[in-house]
């Protein structure tokens, strides 16, 4: 399974594809390709994003599904889902836990 990945090109910000075909802030969100057919659809969006500068660097994440959420399987693509590793305080992890916490 896949997910699409890329920085939004205004702030740098790492976000999904989504199944509205927006980009999503939070791995989440983030639509799930179980099959060559959803990938090529995923990939072709990911391109008109591309070619619209909306985002840069879109590349496809293998996921697993823990719990019915996509968990990237490599290290990197976990960090980028979350944040620094050096500063939980900073980045998604920061937002994401105050949300829970409200």
């Amino acid at each position: 399974m896949k997910i699409l990945t890329a920085n939004r090109l205004v702030d740098g910000e790492a976000v999904w594809l989504a199944a509205d075909h927006s980009w999503a802030e939070t791995i989440a969100h983030a639509d799930v390709a179980a099959n060559p057919d959803a990938e090529a659809r995923m990939e072709a969006i990911g391109a008109q994003s591309l070619a619209a500068n909306l985002v840069v660097d879109v590349n496809f994440v293998d996921v697993e599904l823990v719990d019915g959420r996509a968990v990237p399987i490599r290290l990197r693509e976990r960090i980028r889902a979350a944040g620094p590793t050096n500063r939980r305080d900073l980045g998604k992890q920061a937002w994401l836990g105050a949300e829970s916490a409200a």
